[in-house]
């Protein structure tokens, strides 16, 4: 079909499942609840009841600077990598004799290799989105943070009410960049079916396996926890 292999079908398929999968199981099974990512969420929360304490908020303002400014970075970074998809998909005379050429490097069309650059514009496409979207929300926290009250014996229930839902507002942030963090490394998993399908399959189990690694099994997640150890992995 279009040129594609068997084996290429059970690779595009095999990635499409891992990524659903992960999603899955880190956004709505109750092992997601163990995850670094929902781990981290309470601490958006316990920083917002912090906030309420204070009069001055230089201290949540440039936290929240920091966070806008990756956002927008990997936003930006998105539309670099659109375009340096947009300028594959002109060159492909050039660039599949040199693919073919690779170790394990498989033949393909100009039609496969145009096919599977649209794919890795999509993936591109949607990190881009879920990017923009996450800065955006962002802003609407830093609204939310503004509208805090400070913390006084008349309106304490008015201060944690809108201090939780600039938490909301946080979190869910969090999890759109977290989808768009999720599409870029699935992104380099996909590169290698421009090479090989088992390449594809072999890149898409070792992602899958890292980043499962990262939220459930890490030293980052182990210092969250405030387990005791001397060893730390990433």
């Amino acid at each position: 079909m279009l040129g594609f292999t068997l084996i290429d079908l059970a690779a595009a398929i095999f990635f499409i499942a891992a990524w659903l999968g992960y999603h899955a199981a880190v956004e709505l099974t109750r092992a997601g609840d163990t995850s670094l990512n929902r781990l981290m969420n309470d601490f958006r929360f316990r920083w917002m009841e912090q906030m309420v304490d204070r009069e001055n908020r230089i201290v949540d303002t440039t936290i929240l600077s920091a966070l806008m400014n990756g956002t927008a970075f990997f936003a930006s970074t998105s539309l670099l990598a659109i375009g340096g998809v947009l300028a594959l998909l002109r060159s492909s005379e050039a660039v599949l004799p040199v693919f073919a050429g690779l170790p394990f490097g498989q033949g393909t069309t100009a039609l496969m290799w145009e096919l599977k650059s649209i794919g890795l514009a999509v993936i591109f496409v949607y990190a881009f989105f879920k990017f923009a979207w996450s800065y955006r929300l962002f802003n609407y926290m830093a609204i939310l943070v503004g509208a805090v009250p400070v913390l006084r014996s008349d309106n304490r229930d008015e201060a944690f009410r809108v201090a939780r839902q600039a938490a909301e507002m946080n979190a869910v942030a969090g999890t759109h960049f977290n989808r768009g963090q999720r599409a870029f490394f699935f992104s380099l998993a996909y590169l290698g079916w421009f090479v090989s399908p088992y390449l594809f399959i072999a890149a898409t189990a070792g992602v899958l396996y890292v980043m499962w690694r990262r939220q459930f099994i890490s030293g980052a997640r182990a210092a969250v926890m405030g387990n005791d150890g001397t060893k730390r992995d990433a």
